[in-house]
């Protein structure tokens, strides 16, 4: 009896720790993350969407971007940016920061903070990078607050090792499945990956 080669899903998203997160809840539905091109930012981004729509014509994409506060909600984000999407084409939209503190065990255990510091509803945060870290700031770890933490003076929001250290979270302890329980459009983001596993799935089995 031979293996089910897992479905490969290719995605695009603005920055390293989006990709992180998008491998990884590829990875969770049962597909295989495919080339994922980052795009270092919102705007060359939604350059590029019209080609990535097209190649979804023949294979599963997903976009990942953050919804800031441009639109109200994924479908007006979606409406405006691609009117007519391809049936295997799917866009999330989350700063992923919220997605990450939705799974407050894990995180709190990561960064050494108390669980009860992280936002009981992070969907809700206006600002999840901010709030990330602000948790760091309360880290009982000086290498967690080294890294994640602006330096002085710098001008920059986060520290030198922000993105690294939370990608290293991502990989190894977030749990998908409990953070989808307490973030609303990360559950509708994997309901929307199983509907591209399943529908592809179901195509290959037809052909096979």
């Amino acid at each position: 009896m031979s293996m089910r080669t897992p479905l490969t899903i290719s995605a695009a998203v603005e920055g390293l720790l989006d990709e992180a997160v998008i491998c990884r809840l590829i990875t969770y539905v049962g597909c295989a993350p495919g080339t994922v091109y980052v795009k270092n930012g919102k705007g060359a981004l939604r350059q590029k969407l019209a080609a990535y729509n097209r190649a979804a014509q023949n294979s599963p994409w997903v976009i990942l971007v953050d919804l800031d506060n441009d639109y109200v909600c994924a479908p007006a984000l979606r409406r405006a940016w691609l009117p007519n999407p391809a049936p295997r084409f799917r866009v999330a939209v989350r700063e992923v920061e919220a997605w990450l503190m939705a799974d407050s065990e894990t995180l709190a255990n990561f960064l050494d903070v108390s669980q009860s510091k992280i936002p009981a509803n992070p969907e809700a945060v206006s600002d999840a990078k901010l709030a990330m870290v602000n948790l760091a700031r309360t880290s009982r770890r000086r290498d967690i607050q080294e890294d994640m933490l602006p330096r002085p003076g710098s001008g920059r929001a986060v520290g030198p090792a922000y993105t690294s250290r939370l990608i290293e979270y991502t990989n190894w302890h977030w749990r998908p499945g409990v953070a989808a329980q307490r973030a609303d459009s990360l559950r509708r983001a994997l309901d929307c990956l199983r509907q591209l596993c399943g529908r592809d799935n179901k195509r290959n089995e037809s052909r096979a």
